[in-house]
């Protein structure tokens, strides 16, 4: 291999890398679109080519996606979150809905006897965000808060495996809330969470565990109620 294609290999790798920590850190969250590749260049002081590269490689792996005419956007954050995303992208809602229910449980139910102080104002905080995104009407930021207020009950149950594993799968499971809230925030489509916070809060595993699996059993039974089917592909 000649040297100026061994520089430019590893030119694209480093781009690759800093891209990928602009996605995992969450400076560019999910559905966002990323800076255009001429503001890459000018932010990361390389050449056109080795963006386009580096772009095509994260977009490859499941990480972004090119869409011609309105640019790059984020769709994971991790390698494994875009195979996920791309392995259950059809699978029944029904199935995605159990899934949250398990998991979101099990969290529930351990952050409620290991949250600190810390996990409290940042459920706190990631309620408050999700009240705000209702009210503003945008079903996509609303999405997105909710996705975070969750997240948040599974980092306060101090699991990092279980963390990751909810991380990967982050991207299917906003897919599944986007499918139950619909393309308007509507009054009779809403489903509290201050139950699940509070139950958390007070430490009662058990009423946390239920809590979580009312919320998921919630967005199903407004969309029932609506008369949709509960899987969009049939």
């Amino acid at each position: 291999m000649a040297l100026s294609s061994a520089r430019r290999t590893r030119l694209a790798d480093e781009v690759i890398a800093q891209l990928r920590a602009q996605i995992a850190s969450g400076e560019w969250p999910v559905g966002s679109r990323i800076p255009t590749e001429p503001e890459l260049v000018e932010q990361l002081g390389v050449a056109r080519n080795t963006v386009r590269e580096a772009v095509r490689a994260l977009a490859h792996n499941g990480l972004l996606d090119i869409r011609q005419g309105s640019g790059t956007y984020v769709r994971a954050t991790s390698e494994l979150a875009g195979v996920m995303h791309r392995r259950f992208a059809d699978t029944d809602m029904a199935q995605v809905a159990e899934l949250r229910s398990v998991l979101e449980a099990s969290a529930a139910r351990l952050a409620a006897g290991r949250r600190t102080a810390a996990d409290l104002k940042l459920l706190d905080a990631a309620r408050e965000r999700r009240e705000t995104a209702w009210r503003s009407g945008d079903p996509e930021a609303f999405v997105q808060a909710d996705a975070a207020l969750h997240q948040a009950v599974v980092a306060a149950a101090h699991n990092e495996v279980l963390s990751a594993v909810y991380a990967d799968l982050g991207e299917v499971l906003r897919a599944h809330l986007r499918f139950d809230v619909g393309s308007e925030l509507r009054p009779d489509r809403y489903v509290e969470h201050d139950g699940l916070v509070e139950a958390v809060r007070g430490g009662d595993g058990e009423l946390a565990a239920r809590e979580a699996t009312r919320v998921t059993r919630g967005w199903r039974e407004i969309a029932e109620r609506a008369g949709e089917d509960p899987d969009p592909r049939s």
